[in-house]
């Protein structure tokens, strides 16, 4: 599957970010991983997002988009979970 999508791409980090809609998967992704790095997460928790993020990961997570609806992972910082949303925009 190409990373290419047919449609724009949502992306939130609950409590952190606001919700942005990119026109392309890998924007979507660069934001997320920025926003991520700014993030104060222990090393597992920031090595384990940024590969997820990765730019090597967009076909995968194109493919969850497409065949699931969304893609759902949870950073903790400290106890607090922040929940990291991607999903096709409904605009």
């Amino acid at each position: 599957m190409s990373a290419e999508l047919p449609f724009a791409v949502s992306v939130e980090i609950k409590g952190v970010t606001k919700a942005a809609t990119f026109s392309r998967l890998p924007d979507a992704l660069a934001a997320v991983r920025t926003a991520v790095a700014r993030l104060p997460l222990d090393d597992d928790q920031a090595d384990f997002l940024d590969d997820l993020f990765s730019p090597h990961s967009a076909d995968r997570i194109a493919h969850q988009l497409v065949e699931v609806g969304a893609m759902r992972v949870i950073a903790f910082i400290g106890i607090e979970p922040h929940p990291i949303y991607l999903c096709p925009d409904q605009d």
